[in-house]
């Protein structure tokens, strides 16, 4: 990353304390950072300690005469790897969507043949407005990449979906795209073979409360699904990622729901439909305790308590359960220890699914780590793929998701 470089446009929003830490994350990271700071954003942050951090002069007036005279909105437009609007207001947004250059930033947005990541911020009835809604998609169909926004409170007291990512989540997103830099910009008119799609990812393990300190889960780490739901997202499609508790940033271009129980999954799950696809990755407790004890449970002199386990909710079948709300194509993922295959081929015909992708989670580095070796197993027969890091595992099921929609 050392020779990569970032454009970042800092708006004006209460968000724009966390440019700040995005702008020292980049450096620790080795990327270099060009500031363009907005009038609004100047409202929030200072030049001076944005400068400090990015190691280099902001940019902020678009009728400067020394850099005007060498067409300094050209320059900037092209001597980036990379273009992060962060934080990325409804303004910004709609003069991005609407081709509008009245200032710095919304002419270097113009004028840009690098991609772009934009991290959204603004109150919720703004993001959720219908207009903010439109430039959104036009902005998605022009190739513009997005990671979050979150949901939580608002400095205006209301709680909601319009909050910043987290510096940390729009850091990893610029990495994936700064490690794909040399590739040509998305084309316009072909935004991708899954441009139009609504695809539904569960990702992650589920928790299921004992009492309020106690869980039952397990070791997924959501790695693959959220690999997954990023490469869906690449290819064009709107995807909504139904996440368990884990810490992973959201994939640029995504939209992500954290639940914790199976009951809670499959609840986000039904919400989110209708959809083309639902490529169920999650790790999900097939057993919830009977009761969630209101007290942390205490040792006693009887010994451990009896735990009564109660089946829970089957949400690759109710997916693909035969009905107007059962998507396209459903994927369903299997996570075994032994006879993979067979395993694979009785849980195809028993959840109603259109392909299964399975792995053997007893092979180092599989469960939580970074590398994958999976079977396709449908009703065609089954396809073996060598072992791969879980993004080229991603990409390829992408594309094979993409292949089966469009066929």
């Amino acid at each position: 990353m050392s020779e990569r470089r970032v454009l970042l446009i800092v708006g004006g929003g209460i968000a724009a304390y966390k440019a700040l830490e995005l702008t020292r994350l980049l450096r620790k990271a080795g990327v270099a950072v060009r500031p363009i700071l907005t009038r609004a954003g100047a409202e929030f942050v200072t030049p001076l300690s944005l400068s400090a951090l990015a190691e280099d002069r902001v940019y902020s007036e678009l009728f400067s005469l020394t850099d005007e005279a060498e067409m300094g909105h050209i320059q900037l437009s092209r001597s980036a790897d990379l273009v992060v609007v962060a934080p990325a207001t409804a303004d910004l947004m709609a003069k991005a969507a609407h081709g509008l250059a009245g200032d710095l930033a919304s002419t270097t947005l113009l004028a840009t043949d690098k991609p772009v990541l934009m991290a959204p911020a603004m109150n919720v009835r703004m993001w959720e407005h219908a207009a903010t809604r439109r430039n959104l998609e036009t902005l998605r169909a022009d190739g513009v990449h997005f990671v979050g926004p979150d949901e939580g409170a608002m400095a205006c007291g209301e709680w909601g979906e319009g909050r910043m990512a987290e510096p940390e989540a729009i850091l990893q997103a610029a990495l994936a795209l700064l490690a794909g830099a040399g590739a040509p910009p998305p084309a316009i008119a072909a935004p991708g073979p899954l441009a139009g799609r609504h695809v539904v990812v569960t990702a992650g393990p589920t928790a299921e409360a004992l009492d309020p300190v106690r869980v039952l889960t397990n070791r997924s780490s959501g790695r693959q699904g959220f690999e997954i739901a990023g490469a869906l997202a690449r290819l064009g499609a709107r995807v909504t990622l139904v996440a368990g508790p884990v810490s992973q940033p959201t994939p640029a271009g995504v939209s992500r729901i954290d639940v914790e129980s199976a009951r809670e999954m499959l609840s986000a799950c039904q919400a989110a439909l209708p959809a083309d696809a639902a490529v169920c990755v999650a790790a999900v407790a097939d057993w919830r305790p009977d009761e969630a004890f209101g007290v942390k449970l205490k040792k006693g002199k009887d010994g451990p308590p009896a735990i009564r386990l109660v089946e829970n909710p089957d949400i690759l079948a109710t997916l693909s359960a035969a009905g107007p709300a059962r998507p396209a194509l459903v994927v369903g993922f299997a996570a075994e220890t032994n006879d993979v295959e067979a395993h694979a081929l009785a849980k195809l015909k028993r959840k109603g699914c259109d392909f299964i992708v399975a792995n053997d989670v007893t092979q180092p580095g599989v469960m939580g780590g970074a590398e994958n070796a999976v079977l396709i197993v449908s009703r065609d027969g089954v396809e073996r793929w060598d072992r791969a890091p879980k993004a080229e595992v991603a990409a390829r099921l992408a594309d094979r998701i993409a292949r089966a929609l469009n066929a």
